[in-house]
């Protein structure tokens, strides 16, 4: 029987039933605490949906530590501005808490879950225990030639990320802490690339997101008979934002309805981008084969997504998707690029990436990607069963729990023969 063990978790973003990374930072304690006894540092501000759901479902050896700084230390964050800046310094303190309560628990691993970004460091790697980081999301950059169609303010948000991140590359403490790492999880290829190039000896590439046993059979068991509408129903969820991509899946999507007209798009989600794709789909005469439908709660978001046949995530950049991981459980082939998170989820047997090049490739891309599914039905249910049976075979939380069991005990385990 594998020992029970002691472990430090750092988790800024987490959660529950908040979706994006405050679900993952969620989701990941609960599996850490399925074999071991962990001790998790989070936010002050989680605590209040933290104890709520724990009212309604505990979640048993899981110890939670509560940090924030004072109200007058921190008045200048307000929503995402000056975020990075206030995670960097929380760090420090998540660093010192550790410190004092490996002093009194003793732990056997450390483990930094949230938040997933590879351009600020993680103190916990200079406490004297193993120390796992990850999953991690690759420091990635919009190309120019992407970046120079979007507005101004996009592509000002676009350049003022990429200094932060190029100075996370150059800061001392990152390599040092880099250095430290016994095993750094990648969610994607290029946060893979990233961590070896920081000097982390020992990488694997790892899914940060999942799906519980329960919500697989449940969406499974909810797919609706493929003849619900005419023609095909490409549908896309998210936020709205200039780095989706969706701008060029646009212009593909219209220069398919010659042959087509029936086709539709659903897009879900709200952002800074809704105002400029309505005037673009106006502009490609588009308008009325294009639906709007803004923000909406999950269970109506899965409500529409069963309504449709293809999914289109045509991110510039990004994590893995749970839009992907929820279209590709109900049956649907899904359409994205070769960047990011999505291209470790999508394969060839499941659905569609395209490279992403230059934006006119991309378009053209995109559209012979559509033609294709809309004109073959087929083909659309094959990919789609494959879809289904990739996230029950690699994407099952249960799953990720026992392979992160197996690798806690190989790391105290090695560390203790030496």
């Amino acid at each position: 029987m594998m020992k029970r063990l002691k472990v430090l978790v750092s988790a800024y973003a987490c959660e529950p039933g908040k979706g994006s990374e405050q679900e993952v930072g969620w989701k990941w304690v609960g599996q850490i605490a399925r074999f071991h006894e962990a001790w998790v540092i989070t936010r002050a501000n989680n605590r209040e949906l933290i104890e709520r759901a724990l009212a309604k479902e505990p979640l048993p050896n899981v110890y939670w530590v509560y940090l924030d700084f004072p109200q007058w230390a921190r008045f200048w964050k307000k929503g995402q501005r000056g975020v990075h800046l206030y995670y960097y310094l929380w760090q420090v303190g998540a660093y010192l808490t550790g410190k004092r309560l490996h002093q009194e628990v003793n732990f056997d691993v450390a483990h930094h879950l949230t938040f997933g970004i590879d351009w600020i460091p993680s103190f916990l790697a200079f406490l004297p225990v193993p120390f796992v980081w990850g999953p991690l999301v690759g420091a990635q950059s919009v190309d120019a030639s992407f970046r120079r169609t979007w507005p101004w303010k996009a592509q000002m948000q676009e350049q003022l990320r990429t200094w932060v991140r190029q100075f996370g590359r150059v800061d001392p403490l990152m390599r040092w802490a880099a250095r430290r790492v016994v095993l750094g999880v990648a969610s994607t290829p290029e946060a893979a690339e990233h961590l070896f190039h920081l000097g982390c000896k020992e990488v694997v590439l790892h899914p940060s997101v999942g799906m519980s046993s329960r919500d697989i059979e449940t969406l499974s068991c909810a797919r609706l008979p493929r003849e619900t509408h005419s023609g095909v129903r490409f549908v896309s969820v998210g936020n709205l934002l200039a780095f989706k991509g969706f701008r060029l899946a646009l212009k593909a999507f219209a220069e398919i309805q010659g042959r087509f007209p029936q086709a539709e798009w659903w897009i879900i989600g709200d952002g800074p981008e809704r105002a400029q794709l309505m005037r673009l789909a106006d502009q490609l005469a588009i308008k009325d084969k294009v639906h709007f439908w803004g923000w909406m709660p999950r269970q109506e978001v899965m409500t529409r997504l069963l309504e449709c046949d293809v999914l289109v995530y045509p991110c510039l950049r990004g994590a893995i998707s749970m839009a992907c991981l929820e279209a590709m459980v109900v049956g649907h082939p899904v359409l994205c690029l070769d960047r990011g998170g999505p291209a470790l989820q999508v394969t060839e047997e499941t659905g569609f990436k395209v490279s992403a090049i230059t934006p006119e490739q991309v378009v053209n891309d995109l559209r012979e990607a559509m033609l294709l599914l809309a004109s073959n039905p087929d083909h659309r249910t094959r990919l789609g069963e494959a879809a289904r049976r990739r996230v029950i075979e690699y994407f099952d939380w249960d799953r990720k729990g026992e392979w992160l069991r197996e690798v806690y005990q190989e790391i105290v385990g090695s560390r203790r023969i030496q």
